[in-house]
């Protein structure tokens, strides 16, 4: 029996990854001419995954690897100007519009007449609970948990709190690494909702042999009869 059910927020049950795309172009065009554009990705990239343990997931550390990359590409040549787009840039990305995924809202619907639902999420704390309250579905959810990382540490002490047998829970999201490893690691269930847009961090390749079950769907709307269904 399914006691709880647990949704992730970024990229499904609204765009982000988007948002993180189009910075990073302004990026390209602002550090332009320096270095090629893959050069500059993938200088990006690592900067990102250093910084991971020190400043963890959201914006705030998004724009710090950014600035950190623009000062390593021009040998501390780039301008007070340049710096303080970026900033705008972090500005503009944590005020933008909270744009639902498609079939959101059913589903939401549909699955709290039933169980209690939970999110969990990572990143900026006052960006996250922001966006929630900006996207409407606070309603459906009986809590919100913002977390610094998504581990079997984390999900197991979620779960305990709530004296929930990992068998028991559900946990439905767009990442392979954050969202459906660490709950099926723990032995509970998880719904991998892909989309397109995913972060390349995301993207891991999942073992055969966990203890918990791992579903596929194409789309959100699937979740609800297959839940009914387990």
């Amino acid at each position: 029996m399914i006691e709880l059910i647990a949704f992730d927020a970024d990229d499904t049950l609204w765009h982000t990854e988007r948002l993180y795309l189009t910075a990073r172009q302004q990026f390209r065009d602002l550090i332009g001419g320096r270095v090629s554009p893959a050069e500059l990705d993938a200088l990006v990239h690592d900067t990102e995954m250093r910084n991971l343990p020190y400043y963890g997931f959201g914006i705030t550390s998004f724009i710090l690897s950014l600035i950190e990359t623009a000062i390593d590409v021009t040998g501390g040549g780039i301008s007070g100007a340049e710096i303080g787009r970026l900033l705008v840039i972090a500005r503009e990305m944590i005020s933008a519009d909270v744009e639902l995924m498609d079939e959101v809202e059913e589903t939401l619907a549909a699955l709290a007449e039933d169980y209690p639902l939970l999110l969990i999420t990572k990143g900026d704390l006052l960006h996250q609970t922001d966006k929630v309250a900006r996207s409407g579905l606070g309603r459906y959810f009986s809590a919100v948990e913002v977390v610094a990382d998504k581990t079997p540490q984390t999900y197991g002490d979620i779960l305990a709190r709530r004296h929930v047998a990992p068998e028991r829970f559900v946990m439905i999201g767009n990442s392979p690494r954050s969202d459906v490893l660490p709950v099926a690691t723990l032995g509970g269930r998880a719904i991998h909702v892909p989309d397109a847009n995913t972060w390349v961090y995301d993207m891991v390749d999942l073992p055969d042999d966990l203890p918990g079950p791992i579903f596929r769907v194409s789309r959100l709307s699937e979740v609800v009869p297959l839940i009914r269904g387990l």
